[in-house]
């Protein structure tokens, strides 16, 4: 596969997800040491490391041609994929429910306000 194109299809799909997603959620998922373009499946990919509440390791975001993403999960047990068909539009959501809020909404307000009550007190950092 043609290196710049992995790049910038590896860029738009960094663009999309930062405009779409708040920083404070991406911020959550731990996913602060940088983007990076590669190939997965034969397919241009956006990949980042989190360390997300429910899930530790790469993020991959891979390009499937039919419009639509890809999103796989990297750690020591291997690749897996976690959502077959992702519009850029759903990539935050989507990505954020997998490594950390999950699907119960009261289990995470109830983990969120846990962990308020610890930064409060001093217990985090």
């Amino acid at each position: 596969m043609d290196k710049e194109y992995v790049m910038q299809i590896a860029d738009t799909i960094r663009q999309q997800l930062l405009a779409t997603t708040p920083m404070n959620v991406i911020w959550s998922w731990g996913a602060l040491h940088g983007f990076f373009a590669t190939e997965h499946k034969d397919m241009a990919t956006l990949m980042f490391k989190v360390n997300g509440r429910l899930f530790k390791g790469d993020v991959l975001i891979s390009y499937n041609e039919m419009d639509y993403y890809e999103i796989y999960l990297k750690d020591a047990n291997g690749i897996r994929l976690a959502h077959p068909e992702v519009y850029f539009d759903q990539l935050g959501d989507i990505i954020d429910e997998i490594i950390e809020r999950g699907t119960d909404a009261k289990e995470y307000e109830a983990f969120c306000e846990a962990e308020k009550v610890k930064l409060m007190r001093g217990k985090i950092g």
